[in-house]
């Protein structure tokens, strides 16, 4: 059998910084989706110890909401299927992901050019999460801290992504720059 290895998701990509927000690619560890059968989801949160509310996330580990009874468990091995095989199905993700991780003060500036939602922390604080568009490309968006986000793209999408998130992150700083 070959051997596989995993290669990065943009190989030599270094975090970007712009104004006052660094972008950067994270590493958020395996990804497992987990769908709860119907009348499972109770079960299922038990022996998960909590799943997440809708466009909210948990944490240790982490779990991210990403649809109705769907539940995103990322930075742990999967868990053993056999004792979740009649709650839900179970399917890795991890390859099929790319992870981004923007922080700083600028950070929900350049997020309000690129998604459909208000970010402000009074509407979209820490803990919250969404599936949403960035740009034309879908993504889960979560706010990790109180100035920083991680963005999760399709891995297909990734360069792209990094491309918006840059020219998002350069226009505001050429704006604040020029005074406007």
């Amino acid at each position: 059998m070959a051997d596989l290895f995993a290669k990065p998701v943009l190989p030599g990509q270094k975090p970007l910084t712009a104004g006052d927000a660094t972008l950067s690619i994270t590493d958020p560890g395996p990804i497992t989706s987990i769908a709860a059968f119907p009348g499972q989801q109770a079960r299922l949160a038990g022996k998960l110890g909590g799943l997440p509310a809708p466009n909210r996330f948990l944490t240790d580990p982490l779990r991210i909401w990403t649809g109705p009874d769907q539940t995103f468990l990322l930075g742990v091995p999967a868990p053993d299927p056999a004792p979740l095989a009649a709650l839900a199905a179970m399917t890795d993700q991890t390859c099929g992901w790319a992870a981004f991780h923007l922080q700083g003060p600028g950070a929900e500036a350049v997020l309000a050019r690129l998604y459909p939602l208000d970010l402000r922390a009074a509407t979209f604080p820490q803990g919250h999460a969404a599936r949403a568009p960035l740009g034309h490309m879908q993504s889960i968006l979560a706010r990790l801290e109180p100035q920083g986000f991680l963005i999760l793209v399709f891995r297909s999408m990734a360069q792209t992504a990094w491309a918006e998130l840059c020219d998002a992150m350069q226009r505001l700083e050429a704006r604040a720059r020029a005074g406007s």
